[in-house]
């Protein structure tokens, strides 16, 4: 007889990689998520985080957080449904549906169960949902969840997207992609995204997780990059990159937002957000618009090591944004350099299959407007060492 577990019992890779001396991940932080971090004691360069504005200790950020915690105590001890809606997640929900000038918005308690609760309540057994081949884990799970028909187009590859909405017939039709894909760095190209929809009758889904506060005149992200906001029927986004909390929100139509309260099982049946995330992310929306200094030092950071990878000759792919990979294309390769940069004060992150095919492996490094030009001239100096150690350049 077959045993469940067995699969459990026979995977090793991951205990191999630890005995190698170069497993990276579950790494313990003791310090906030700031530029630098502490860990085993040691002060570590943080080139990992997707904090991108580098909210997680603003003052005003604390002080909202502490005051909600005060007021509400530590949690809603209930779904929104029922008894854990407060009234700051209805003042919260206004507030993002207008910083997205669309008529509603809808908090879940994590951005994963956005997509999921969205995506799986909308997509029914006579429609397709179309997403790129390189959407995130919740789109994909979300599809996963739904009764339609699931199409997968090459990564922004729009002539790829258009042979599939080709063949999708005169059902129902949602195309969903992200914003800004969080590996690779690259932006969605949401406008001729726009006009196929247009032309085929679908409906647009923007995951904007790593773009709120990043791109746009504005900081609102891909839709306002593009000039598409009135073009784009859903957006959704995490609160846990730029807004520095947890939870995630839906924002659209007023008509679609009602379904999705009364029909979304992981916003039903699932604990509200707690209130002192809830005020955090307010307080970060203020900054993001009050404060925009922030975005343009990112971008300046952004150029900065953008070119300064590209000098020293390292792939760093069609990045365009704060997220920067270094691609390795080998497995060991990227976990050693991880390790090396490790051990030289720097912390990143290794991205190797499933998240990226086995010959794209590759050292995501992501930028902190807080980043200061000593702490980027150290990360230069040490990535061309450690490069050119391991024979990457």
């Amino acid at each position: 007889m077959a045993d469940l577990f067995k699969k459990c019992f026979e995977f090793t890779r991951a205990r191999e990689i630890m005995a190698m001396g170069i497993y990276p991940y579950f790494t313990e932080i003791s310090s906030a998520q700031e530029t630098e971090v502490t860990i085993d004691g040691r002060t570590v360069l943080m080139l990992g985080s997707n904090s991108y504005l580098g909210l997680t200790c603003h003052p005003k950020v604390k002080a909202a957080a502490a005051a909600a915690l005060e007021k509400y105590g530590t949690g809603c001890a209930g779904s929104r449904f029922l008894n854990g809606t407060l009234d700051i997640h209805r003042q919260l929900e206004d507030r993002l549906a207008a910083f997205f000038r669309k008529e509603a918005a809808l908090v879940y308690s994590t951005g994963f169960q956005t997509n999921l609760g969205t995506i799986s309540a909308l997509v029914g057994k006579n429609d397709t949902v179309l997403i790129d081949r390189l959407d995130h884990a919740s789109i994909i799970d979300g599809t996963r969840l739904s009764f339609g028909k699931i199409k997968k187009f090459v990564h922004n590859d729009m002539d790829d997207l258009e042979r599939l909405l080709s063949r999708c017939g005169e059902n129902g039709k949602l195309i969903v992609v992200d914003g800004i894909f969080s590996m690779e760095g690259d932006i969605a190209r949401l406008d001729r995204i726009v006009e196929l929809a247009r032309e085929y009758g679908a409906r647009v889904l923007v995951d904007d997780a790593h773009s709120i506060g990043v791109l746009g005149k504005t900081g609102r992200g891909t839709p306002e990059h593009f000039g598409l906001e009135d073009e784009v029927d859903l957006i959704t986004i995490t609160f846990s990159k730029s807004l520095a909390s947890i939870g995630g929100c839906v924002a659209g139509s007023e008509a679609v937002i009602h379904y999705l309260k009364h029909f979304s099982r992981p916003l039903i049946f699932s604990a509200s957000l707690p209130p002192a995330a809830v005020a955090t992310v307010m307080a970060c929306l203020d900054i993001v618009e009050e404060e925009p200094e922030r975005r343009f030092r990112l971008w300046d950071i952004t150029n900065r090591m953008l070119e300064g990878f590209k000098a020293m000759g390292f792939r760093t792919g069609d990045s365009e944004t704060p997220i920067i990979p270094l691609i390795i294309g080998d497995l060991e390769k990227s976990f050693m350099m991880r390790k090396l940069l490790f051990d030289a004060g720097i912390f990143v992150n290794p991205v190797v299959p499933p998240a990226v095919p086995p010959d794209q492996t590759l050292i995501r490094t992501s930028f902190m407007a807080t980043h200061t030009d000593p702490q980027l001239d150290f990360a230069l100096e040490t990535f061309e060492k450690v490069g050119k150690e391991l024979g990457i350049i």
